[in-house]
């Protein structure tokens, strides 16, 4: 008895603090609201929703900007989030595994739609295994391609506001169709043999396949949640030297400590601004949607590796 009382109290203790804070954000509703509840779990696929279904839906995005998805551990705030949605938008490829496992839990209703899963992924090697890689954003024609599902998913779960969301996406993907060829003017930019990125972790793949660069080394591979040995950071600097990349980059999401001393080690530069990975940034930061998530990383790499910014794509 004194266990659910404990249990009973923990969901109280959690319904109150999302009523809380559903008052305190202009963007909510209360949970008798007869707009759709979505849940999109990324920030990046929380911004492509938000953008998409705009005052129509009642949006909950569970990560805040710079919440890194790999090593996410819920809290009782998400499994009320997610008991409660109509429709829950979330990345696949086991980006967030902590978050996926919760929703694949019994209270969970909702329809659960993979929209980073639309494309076909890149294969990544973790540890002898093949696993696809998640980090499926770096290309701008995928986000289309993400855009185009959360439109469809959204229609499916509110049809009278069809034309809405359709006029929504169409502009969106414009917007995205002009970021890809200014991505791939400003690259282009880049001396040939310079045209090399090394990062914290092994997120800009589908980016690097997709914009002409290529991948020289990254200290961790594709989750957050794996830790670099002595040697492996020895091996990262060494091999830094023989390629003779200009530059090396760290991330918003992961403790720069490390890439800074295998930049040390190497003696190369530190990019001074940091890549967005696997979240866009904080509210008014240049980074702060999706579209000015791939923007800051462009200019971050095209002038840090030798390259010039051609004018905006607006």
């Amino acid at each position: 008895m004194k266990v659910m009382t404990k249990e009973r109290g923990k969901w109280i203790i959690a319904i109150v603090l999302w009523l809380g804070l559903s008052a305190c954000n202009g963007r909510s509703e209360a949970p008798n609201s007869k707009k759709p509840r979505v849940v999109s779990t990324s920030t990046i696929i929380a911004d492509l929703t938000d953008r998409i279904g705009g005052d129509e839906i009642e949006m909950n995005g569970l990560l805040k900007p710079g919440a890194d998805p790999h090593i996410y551990e819920p809290v009782p705030l998400d499994s009320v989030a997610l008991e409660s949605a109509d429709l829950i938008l979330y990345n696949g490829y086991n980006l967030e595994p902590g978050i996926i496992k919760l929703m694949r839990s019994a209270g969970v209703k909702a329809k659960k739609v993979p929209v980073g899963e639309v494309v076909k992924p890149l294969d990544f090697n973790k540890h002898g295994q093949i696993v696809p890689d998640p980090h499926v954003w770096g290309d701008a024609q995928n986000g289309v391609k993400m855009v185009q599902t959360i439109r469809d998913e959204l229609i499916q779960l509110s049809p009278e506001d069809k034309t809405l969301f359709t006029k929504n996406a169409e502009k969106l993907t414009g917007d995205l169709q002009r970021l890809d060829t200014w991505i791939k003017k400003s690259i282009q930019t880049i001396p040939a043999d310079n045209r090399r990125l090394v990062t914290t972790h092994d997120a800009f793949q589908y980016y690097a396949n997709a914009y002409g660069l290529k991948v020289t080394g990254t200290l961790i591979g594709i989750s957050t949640e794996e830790q670099p040995s002595a040697q492996t950071i020895k091996t990262l600097a060494d091999g830094i030297k023989s390629a003779g990349v200009p530059a090396i980059f760290a991330e918003t999401t992961i403790n720069p400590a490390l890439i800074t001393t295998v930049a040390q080690e190497a003696g190369v530069k530190l990019a001074p601004e940091q890549l967005y990975s696997d979240s866009i940034g904080a509210s008014g930061s240049e980074g702060d949607s999706y579209i000015k998530m791939l923007e800051s990383n462009t200019k971050t790499i095209v002038e840090a590796l030798g390259g010039k910014v051609t004018p905006d794509n607006k």
